[in-house]
């Protein structure tokens, strides 16, 4: 009736006096206690299922401390019962979720603590997602339970979305489309580029002038290397003081004397760059025949008015 192990239910009943009622509200206590108790655990393992039923697509995760709870016929089960209880509600929100009837009448939340409760494990519902519509492909990878993805194409062709739905899950793009980046990314990516760019122009230069000295750029890479070499005998002190000085002078003089329209002209290639990495239809398509072609020209070849409506991703891996 509850899924508690052997012993606890034996343990309730006697501290019911055999009342049932009595003895299942004492299991959902008891799992109560240990979700608070475990409240701070890190949930790294779990199960994500995705499904879609009539033109309601739904992915949601079941996550969990180990991959041994995560792995058991019941915490799947679990899984799975709640995400149909989902798409036949056509929930929108994981809080709407939770608040759900499972088909043995429990709540979604209450079930989820008192499976806590029987393994000891903290469980916590997240991931949730949903598309409607029309042509979408759902794809859990290697049906492992860990990573799904769903995808909304604009005409229906379940090669076609069946593949992008596989990209997704490999490539993980940020956005569908560069005008999806919010602005804020797009900004931050700059600043970092430019940043960073500035910090190369120098570094070259430092190193031109350490090896115009007659020094091994590579024994002065770090404070630590520095130490280290001077102990072997490769350097000296004097050629690290040397180094010191140098890299002192050089940085200060080209730090005021940097390009800045080359700067920022490397950090937008940079930025450019970034950008058909992480969106979708620019990036390289990843299941074609061999050729090389981004997921847009893929589509075109398709047919020409193909397009991704909308993508879903989520995993439970450490990205």
């Amino acid at each position: 009736m509850t899924g508690a192990g052997l012993a606890d239910v034996k343990k309730a009943l006697t501290e019911a006096e055999g009342d049932f009622d009595k003895a299942k509200d004492l299991l959902r206590e008891r799992g109560l206690a240990i979700a608070a108790k475990r409240s701070d655990r890190e949930t790294s393992n779990g199960c994500v299922l995705v499904k879609n039923v009539n033109g309601f697509a739904a992915m949601i995760a079941l996550k969990c401390e180990t991959d041994f709870v995560a792995n058991g016929a019941d915490f799947i089960k679990l899984t799975s019962d709640i995400l149909d209880a989902a798409i036949a509600a056509k929930a929108q929100t994981l809080d709407e979720v939770k608040t759900l009837k499972l088909a043995d009448g429990s709540e979604v939340q209450a079930a989820v603590t008192q499976r806590s409760g029987i393994t000891g494990e903290k469980m916590e519902l997240d991931g949730y997602n949903v598309l409607e519509g029309d042509n979408i492909e759902v794809y859990d990878h290697m049906n492992k339970h860990t990573l799904c993805t769903m995808v909304q194409m604009s005409a229906a062709n379940a090669e076609a979305g069946h593949k992008i739905a596989m990209q997704v899950a490999a490539m993980k793009p940020i956005a569908l489309d560069e005008a999806s980046v919010p602005e804020e990314v797009k900004q931050n990516e700059y600043n970092v580029a430019v940043e960073k760019t500035k910090e190369e122009q120098i570094e070259k230069a430092v190193e031109a002038a350490v090896k115009k000295a007659g020094l091994n750029p590579n024994h002065f890479d770090s404070e630590d290397h520095i130490e280290s070499n001077i102990g072997k005998g490769w350097i000296t002190k004097e050629d690290a003081d040397k180094f010191h000085q140098i890299k002192e002078t050089v940085s200060a003089e080209k730090a005021a004397n940097l390009n800045e329209n080359m700067i920022q002209n490397i950090a937008k290639g940079r930025v450019g760059k970034f950008l058909k990495e992480n969106c979708l239809v620019a990036q390289e398509f990843q299941f074609g025949d061999g050729d090389k072609q981004s997921v847009a020209d893929y589509l075109k070849k398709q047919d020409k008015d193909l397009k991704i409506v909308a993508y879903k991703r989520f995993t439970l891996a450490a990205e």
